[in-house]
């Protein structure tokens, strides 16, 4: 559970930063964060993937045709289900509650914690952190954690603007994010990996995991609109297909 507590006290400390700044972060800064963040995405997105192909050429031609074909029909499937519907009615509850707030609202307290704990856990790079972080890459290994320390960069740098709007009872939300985080990490770790590693199913799943990584890159430098909440789905496809082409 590394990255949920890192993602945590990331929460945290992002919202004693707020409290304590008086100003916004420049352009410039924000511009620097915008650009790392994209490389670490990249960087670490494809590193999970190419942890996961490795072999002869065959092999990683057959690994990266299936996380492709995953990826399709994974997001085919969660636009069956709704899943970025849910997430974008989500996000219009949050956005109505920043709309509605008011510095003397005697919700503003309650409210600011609840619009931090949506956000943040119906992210879906935090679920697909949550998951990998209970998934080792190798043999023997820990979790890939590291997706999870990309979004606490992200939740620190909005929890500076969410304090200063709702007051120090964001830094609350930290509680909720990791216990879902963790479920997610714990239930990974204790359940869906010995299940994978015994059918040989593990490495797919990096590899499509590393993927939506990658593509949260795209809406970070804002390339195009991705509805990234749909594609997650590829996690479960790219198991199933693989152990249909065996």
């Amino acid at each position: 559970m590394t990255g949920a507590i890192i993602n945590a006290a990331g929460i945290i400390v992002g919202g004693f930063i707020g409290l304590a700044r008086t100003t916004p972060l420049s352009a410039q800064a924000q511009g620097f964060f915008k650009v790392a963040l994209g490389a670490f995405t990249i960087f670490f997105g494809l590193r999970l993937t190419w942890l996961s192909v490795g072999g002869s050429f065959g092999v990683v031609i057959k690994q990266l045709f299936i996380t492709l074909l995953a990826l399709i029909l994974g997001r085919l499937l969660g636009k069956l289900i709704g899943i970025q519907r849910a997430s974008n009615h989500l996000g219009q509850y949050a956005r109505k509650l920043i709309e509605t707030n008011r510095p003397n609202d005697p919700h503003r307290f309650g409210n600011g914690m609840n619009v931090c704990a949506i956000l943040f856990c119906a992210a879906p790079l935090g679920i697909i952190g949550a998951i990998h972080d209970g998934l080792p890459v190798e043999s023997g290994g820990h979790g890939y954690w590291q997706i999870l320390a990309i979004k606490t960069l992200m939740d620190g740098l909005a929890m500076m603007g969410f304090v200063a709007m709702f007051g120090g009872g964001t830094i609350l939300s930290a509680l909720p994010v990791f216990v879902f985080q963790g479920t997610i990490t714990l239930a990974s770790s204790l359940y869906l990996e010995p299940f994978l590693r015994l059918h040989h199913l593990l490495d797919s799943v990096n590899a499509a995991g590393g993927l939506l990584v990658c593509m949260v890159s795209v809406v970070i430098f804002e390339i195009r609109r991705v509805e990234l909440a749909d594609c997650l789905p590829a996690l479960a496809v790219a198991p199933l297909i693989t152990w249909l082409w065996k």
